[in-house]
């Protein structure tokens, strides 16, 4: 009986059992399948999933294109249903063979995380982007440096140093990652005040006050784009950029049961810190 009520709470939550875990970690890929998530790919309806673009191989979700003859711009996103205010998301990848025929240049080993943003069902059917924060995940190439977790602003800005940033990316200082090597990235969100961009336990961005505005966004419905609007929630969403990629972890920390008390925040930040 008592396994039957926590089941059905998890249900009226809107939380399978199967996502929900110990001590406030969700994990948003359980490592068997893509139930808890939406699929939106550009040019097709929401939850047509073209080309098995995004599945699950091995325990991995992967980011794919083996039943692609082109890439032709089909940018998509992967939805996680729920959405998260303040948090702290944890992300192993690493990308994989080669990029699909007509990707971009600047697309080659180049994913992302998309934070704070718009809900899948609101994406446009030729939408390229969902308005939203990115957490733009880079490999490196054989020589020179690539830094990864770097910011990218599709219909939003930032705040830095008290400035409004307008600029659509923004380089962090982190190390370059080279073939084929998992690569383990976090973000602390906290609401619409600080986002922290953390590689390999190395803080590598800070930014605050993310927001509604500038441009790097196209097919969306201009009502949803509120220039200067705060963004203290939204979904979470991966990329698929033309470059194969897969995720061994995605998971995250709900952090707003803390957020009214800086004490108890401070304290649970402290002890995210500490683990492994």
């Amino acid at each position: 009986m008592k396994f039957l009520m926590t089941a059905a709470l998890a249900l009226i939550c809107g939380i399978s059992t199967a996502q929900q875990s110990k001590n406030g970690w969700y994990q948003l890929f359980n490592g068997k399948d893509l139930k808890d998530w939406n699929v939106k790919i550009r040019g097709y309806d929401l939850d047509d999933n073209y080309g098995n673009t995004f599945r699950v191989k091995d325990g991995k979700l992967t980011v794919s294109y083996d039943q692609y003859t082109a890439f032709d711009e089909k940018y998509g996103h992967i939805f996680h249903k729920k959405k998260f205010s303040a948090y702290l998301l944890v992300m192993e990848y690493r990308f994989v063979g080669e990029q699909v025929k007509g990707g971009p240049g600047w697309a080659w080993r180049n994913s992302g995380a998309m934070i704070h943003g718009q809900p899948a069902a609101t994406m446009g059917k030729d939408q390229d982007f969902p308005i939203s924060i990115e957490v733009q995940l880079l490999g490196g190439r054989e020589t020179g440096n690539r830094t990864t977790a770097n910011l990218c602003t599709p219909g939003t800005n930032v705040v830095m140093n008290n400035k409004l940033i307008t600029a659509h990316c923004i380089d962090s200082k982190s190390q370059t990652y080279r073939g084929d090597v998992w690569v383990r990235a976090e973000i602390l969100v906290l609401g619409d005040s600080i986002i922290k961009h953390i590689v390999e336990k190395d803080t590598v961005l800070v930014y605050e006050k993310p927001q509604i505005g500038g441009g790097s966004v196209s097919g969306h419905d201009p009502a949803l784009k509120k220039d200067g609007q705060l963004l203290s929630e939204g979904s979470i969403s991966l990329q698929s950029e033309s470059h194969p990629v897969e995720y061994r972890k995605v998971e995250v920390f709900d952090l707003a049961p803390y957020m009214k008390d800086r004490k108890k925040l401070a304290k649970k930040l402290a002890e995210l810190q500490k683990r492994k």
